[in-house]
């Protein structure tokens, strides 16, 4: 563990300097789009100072480039063909240095893939009546009994979403408090080891310095709830090409992470195999014409199907709308029921508060809020990103959610176990007992 922990310690040195230098690209590799943007910071990077999250520093920044491409060599959110995911990627980052007129040395990246997994663990120490300094938070947090989550696992994010000192809980920063004994709630995700190197491998190849890494599902609800959705508890669902992102926010904070290995490229290869058209014009006709609810109309409503293949009558077809909705449907109820199971595992029913925002390319198809609504839950909206500076017109849509969020998560970033000096590398490396759904428990 201690070789994650100094590779996460180093990537937050990176981006420190690169912020003091004043700029960071952001790269957020999807199944089928991979998207740069670069940031320009005010240079103010020193620490807030109140309360965690703020403690890692944070910044004022403005969009000065951005670009987008199709994103190859990828599936499921993971690298499955290095060298047309470096050209990707080497294309997307020239396209908005040229825009930005910077060249970009250091990036933080998000990715979709990896099979996240949430754990919930739990730290104690005592202070002896003593008022709370920052060792003492790291104590705490080494105080962690880390579960075992396998040799081919990696630790992406280790965040403290909750303080207790004596019997007062819902501390967000307890430094400075006198007390006897500090608790913590932490939140730990892990994913696949092989994953994350593939991806350091390649920003690696592409000359450039990696300063972060984050879960998509998590940026996204960064970028794509608003602040009090975060604070009262909210899901954010995050319909991607080749993964559909889950991520449940609570005081602030994310408490569960997951991934379900669908998303609207399926859909795409729905209709293609059901119409035998190109996955190209597949994604057109879903883009153009595509739906979730038919009504009388839509049987009238024709969709001319133009192909290549040499026989008239085959590229000369036409179709109802509702026999594409008819395709389209039972995909995205796939992906909406285990979207459910994963709500139900976690415990989202035991939240104070229920409401399920839907972001993400794929959540653009109309009639989705209604039929999540009906699978999920009454309390669903359609979450598009916050407005930050500089964002293109055309980087406003739910598709830049995630590359939205992992701006703020670069400017202003939530603490994390290796912002802390842990003291005799006691990283939470401890037992192997078993982790708890403590936020069932504690909240």
């Amino acid at each position: 563990m201690s070789d994650l922990y100094e590779t996460q310690r180093g990537m937050r040195q990176i981006r420190k300097a690169a912020m003091q230098r004043g700029i960071v690209a952001i790269l957020d590799l999807g199944t089928s789009k991979a998207t740069c943007l670069v940031l320009r910071f005010d240079g103010d990077v020193g620490d807030m100072g109140d309360g965690v999250g703020p403690m890692a520093g944070q910044s004022q920044f403005r969009i000065i480039g951005a670009a987008t491409t199709r994103a190859r060599g990828m599936r499921h959110g993971e690298i499955e063909v290095m060298q047309e995911t470096e050209r990707a990627v080497r294309t997307v980052v020239q396209a908005a240095q040229k825009m930005a007129q910077v060249r970009v040395d250091h990036a933080i990246v998000s990715f979709s893939g990896a099979n996240p997994r949430s754990y919930g663990l739990t730290g104690e120490i005592d202070i002896n009546g003593q008022e709370v300094t920052e060792s003492d938070v790291a104590g705490v947090l080494g105080s962690c009994d880390m579960p075992d989550i396998g040799s081919h696992r990696a630790v992406l994010h280790a965040q403290p979403v909750n303080f207790a000192l004596d019997h007062r809980s819902g501390l967000s920063d307890p430094r400075g408090q006198i007390g006897n004994s500090l608790t913590t709630d932490m939140h730990l995700l892990a994913v696949d080891r092989d994953v994350v190197r593939n991806i350091l491998h390649c920003i690696k190849r592409c000359d450039l310095e990696l300063a972060g890494l984050a879960s998509s599902a998590y940026v996204s609800g960064i970028a794509a709830m608003v602040e009090d959705e975060q604070k009262l508890g909210a899901a954010c669902i995050d319909l991607g090409a080749g993964t559909t992102g889950v991520s449940i926010f609570l005081r602030g904070h994310m408490i569960y992470a997951d991934t379900v290995r669908i998303g609207g490229l399926h859909v795409s290869q729905d209709i293609s195999r059901g119409l035998g058209i190109p996955m190209t014009l597949a994604e057109r006709i879903k883009t153009v014409h595509g739906g979730l609810v038919a009504t009388g109309r839509d049987d009238r409503d024709m969709i001319e199907l133009s192909g290549e293949t040499g026989d008239w009558e085959h590229d000369r077809r036409e179709i109802s709308r509702s026999e594409l909705i008819g395709i389209m449907r039972p995909r995205v109820e796939e992906i909406l029921e285990e979207v459910r199971e994963r709500l139900d595992v976690a415990g989202f029913d035991d939240l104070p508060s229920q409401k399920i925002v839907l972001t993400g390319g794929a959540s653009q198809v109309p009639g989705l809020a209604g039929l999540a609504a009906r699978i999920l839950g009454q309390n669903v909206r359609l979450g598009r990103p916050l407005r930050v500076q500089g964002l293109p017109q055309a980087a406003t849509g739910p598709g830049f959610s995630s590359a939205v969020g992992l701006s703020l998560f670069a400017s202003h970033p939530q603490d994390e176990c290796w912002d802390f000096e842990i003291r005799d590398g006691r990283y939470p490396a401890r037992s192997l007992r078993r982790a708890v759904k403590w936020f069932k428990e504690n909240w």
